[in-house]
């Protein structure tokens, strides 16, 4: 019986190796026949298919997920008897450039610009999944909300035109934010406060409390800057805050929107401790759709990052007359970033055509001629992409030593003050002085002005004089404020005569707020958010109208549809108001004068409710107990 199960096992595994080789060899030729019908309709090596295989995995993932035609699919079929070479096609590239420009006061301008242009259109509703240069932070941001242009900057210091000159970028101190929604948008306002929130986390600052008392939708200023199909002013959203304070926590994940980050390129030189110990500081980011061709056949997304920064001879505590890159930055540069296509620098060498006001090392043999807000400026160039630049101790730091701070700086065309008149707590007056220094071409300039709601505006008593003589504006729109709901919103389009100084006055009325309304430092003061002016100055050159064409990326920012003119915007000081302010100490008197009077008096209730009183009798004195002890021991009665 024990045999006879024995055979019967040995059975029963010799079936289920015969079957089991069975599959395995009808695996392999079915292996064998996808291997030859492959073969007969692309006939390759081994070798090529291997390679074919790695390059393929090399590059998939570099691809972004778009639709593509089933034609596409036959041309990009390999022939046969060719061999397939995939090349990949990139379709974002990155620049980055910095703009050095020696001060007549001594001071040092740098002006940092990182230029990512992508080739794709969020407004498709096309998703996309894959970001290689694009931060997709801001990718998902753009697509989620649907945003056509958003423009964002994050100032420390206020601009002094007067002794700088015009910024290639200009911005208001504080922080400011300005969006264009496009037309698909049922809610512009949810989705701008929803906006603000994800932006407020991105750039760690205090955007959330951008809210409708600090919002406005202006009418005729803050045009798109890149291709707009309409200007329906309703999907425009402008909000400032004057008070935010710019430092480290803004400045990194600014950094990390790089494609490189902080660790190649021009990027390293953005060293926190140097850049916020500066006169001035400001960091921005903005996008908006731009032409690929000067046909504008076809649309790209452009990311620009900015960062300006200008340090001050006098507090940074040097003994000679010289800059470089490693005492501004306490870095120098070894290295382009290697995803730029493009990486240089630029010293404005336009009032220095013989070194007689100041000397550059090392020198370099290019030179770039760029016309500039509205005059042409000659830079010598820096090219970090060619590794000639770097010399042969392989770092680049430029110096500027200066041999003569004398020198006439030209005025500014345009520029403009403003500032609060009046005494009291009650009432006051705002005067907005606009200057046109040309010697003789008037123009037209657009004034935005945002008050906040608790400065109640007198528009009866608006005013606008040029020479002594009242100026007429030819176009005004004005929103009035609702009390804890919106600010007032004042626009007009005044034109400045040649060599003027033309005022614009408005009194107003100060509001008496909700003891909770009020800042923890109430006494300080409260901000009111800096004036707009855009104008189209005259040029003294002809302007570059095609904006596709290469050029520096400082000098392209701002489109120019006709050649004699330029534009230009420009941003006064922001407002310090005093407002009436309760005496927030009285509580605390009133806190400590009621616990001081309970304390007293119901203690002393509490004292005589409770307290026994007992007859206690005085102490003998030591006579008296001597003689006591004298008494007991003869046993006699004490006394």
């Amino acid at each position: 019986m024990a045999a006879h199960r024995c055979s019967r096992c040995s059975w029963l595994l010799l079936v289920f190796i015969f079957s089991f080789y069975v599959f395995a060899k009808s695996e392999e030729a079915a292996q064998a026949n996808d291997q030859h019908a492959s073969v007969v309709d692309n006939p390759q090596t081994d070798a090529e298919t291997g390679k074919q295989s790695s390059e393929e995995r090399l590059w998939e993932g570099t691809q972004v997920n778009e639709a593509v035609p089933i034609d596409a699919h036959k041309q990009d079929f390999p022939v046969p008897g060719s061999v397939l070479t995939p090349t990949p096609q990139f379709k974002d590239d990155f620049k980055e450039e910095l703009v050095i420009r020696p001060l007549q006061s001594g001071d040092i301008y740098a002006s940092f610009q990182f230029r990512t242009v992508w080739e794709t259109d969020f407004t498709t509703g096309s998703k996309v999944s894959h970001y290689r240069l694009f931060p997709k932070s801001l990718g998902q941001v753009i697509s989620k909300f649907s945003v056509r242009e958003l423009h964002i900057s994050f100032t420390q210091g206020y601009w002094r035109t007067m002794q700088w000159g015009q910024p290639y970028l200009p911005s208001p101190p504080g922080a400011e934010l300005w969006v264009w929604f496009q037309d698909t948008v049922t809610d512009v306002d949810a989705t701008w406060k929803e906006l603000t929130n994800v932006l407020s986390g991105i750039f760690c600052a205090s955007l959330n409390f951008i809210d409708s008392t600090n919002t406005v939708q202006p009418s005729a200023s803050f045009k798109p800057l890149g291709i707009a199909n309409g200007t329906d002013h309703r999907f425009l959203r402008y909000a400032t805050l004057p008070r935010e304070i710019v430092c480290t926590e803004n400045l990194t994940p600014w950094k990390k929107l790089l494609p490189c980050g902080s660790k190649a390129g021009l990027a390293v030189l953005l060293k926190s401790e140097k850049l916020f110990h500066s006169s001035f500081h400001s960091q921005a980011v903005h996008i908006r759709p731009v032409c690929q061709d000067w046909q504008c056949k076809s649309t790209s997304l452009e990311l620009r990052q900015t960062l300006n920064v200008v340090f001050d001879l006098h507090t940074s505590g040097q003994g000679k007359q010289e800059w470089s890159l490693f005492k501004m930055f306490s870095r120098t540069l070894t290295e382009a970033c290697p995803l730029a296509s493009s990486s240089k620098i630029y010293i404005d060498v336009t009032d220095n055509p013989q070194e007689e006001q100041f000397e550059l090392s090392p020198a370099t043999p290019l030179l770039s001629q760029a016309v500039v807000l509205g005059d042409r400026r000659t830079f010598s160039v820096y090219d970090l992409t060619q590794q000639v630049t770097f010399g042969t101790v392989r770092s680049l730091n430029v110096l500027i030593r200066w041999k003569s701070t004398q020198g006439d700086m030209l005025r500014p065309l345009l520029h403009a003050e403003r500032y609060v008149a009046g005494y009291g707590l009650q009432t006051g007056e705002i005067h907005t002085l606009m200057y046109n220094n040309h010697p003789f071409r008037s123009f037209p300039v657009l004034l935005l002005d945002s008050v906040p709601w608790y400065l109640r505006l007198y528009v009866h008593t608006l005013t606008v004089t040029s020479k002594g003589k009242d100026n007429k504006p030819s176009y005004i729109h004005y929103q009035p404020s609702k009390d804890r709901i919106r600010p007032h919103l004042l626009e007009m389009l005044v034109q400045l005569p040649p060599h003027s100084v033309t005022e614009v006055t408005v009194q107003f009325e100060r509001a008496l707020l909700k003891w909770t309304e009020y800042t923890p430092d109430p006494n300080h003061g409260f901000y009111v958010g800096s004036s707009v002016i855009n104008a189209l100055v005259p040029s003294t050159v002809a302007m570059h109208t095609n904006i596709t064409q290469e050029q520096p990326l400082f000098s392209n920012f701002f489109p120019c549809k006709e050649e004699s003119s330029y534009f230009m915007r420009v941003y006064t000081e922001p407002l310090l108001v005093n407002l009436p302010t309760p005496d927030f100490s009285m509580p605390y008197n009133v806190i400590c004068l009621t616990c001081t009077v309970v304390a007293v008096g119901y203690g002393s209730l509490y004292n005589l409710l409770t307290r026994s009183f007992q007859i206690e009798e005085p102490n003998p004195g030591l006579a008296k107990r001597i003689a006591n002890i004298i008494r007991k021991m003869r046993g006699v009665p004490p006394l």
